[in-house]
């Protein structure tokens, strides 16, 4: 798989594939990281693996304090950038640009510096392009979209 098509995913999609609550959107966060562990294209950031960790309780309760912090583990092993100063340079030079929260800015400064082509994610706009990272809304379209040919 060419490296242009990894994929940075944000905590909810992580959420929404653990959450029997909302059935349809598990099913698609599900193909999704089923895709990136499939392909070897999926990205993160410890920022991701933190909120993933503090928010498992609310959305998958059926998850006991082990099972979670196993869950945390697995994802791992697809390399999580640690955040730093200079992503954190980035992010306020995004959050600036883009008119992005915080949070958000810190996402996709550790999404462009993993050297990311998408990033899947609800909380932004569907289609975005930021620099050479596009936005992809998990729930908008499937991972299909990463074998269309690019125009």
């Amino acid at each position: 798989m060419p490296s242009d098509s990894t994929v940075f995913v944000d905590t909810n999609v992580l959420l929404y594939a653990q959450d029997p609550r909302v059935p349809d959107k598990q099913v698609r966060a599900s193909a999704w990281i089923a895709h990136c562990w499939r392909e070897g294209c999926g990205r993160l950031s410890t920022q991701v693996l933190n909120e993933l960790f503090v928010n498992l309780r609310r959305t998958a309760p059926q998850l006991d304090l082990i099972e979670g912090r196993a869950l945390v583990r697995r994802y791992r092993a697809w390399r999580p950038l640690t955040v730093d100063d200079s992503t954190v340079d980035l992010a306020w030079t995004l959050q600036d640009r883009f008119a992005l929260s915080y949070w958000d800015a810190l996402m996709v400064a550790a999404a462009q510096q993993q050297g990311c082509r998408h990033l899947l994610t609800e909380d932004l706009q569907h289609g975005q392009q930021m620099d050479r990272l596009q936005i992809l809304n998990p729930f908008v379209v499937g991972p299909e979209i990463l074998d269309a040919p690019t125009p």
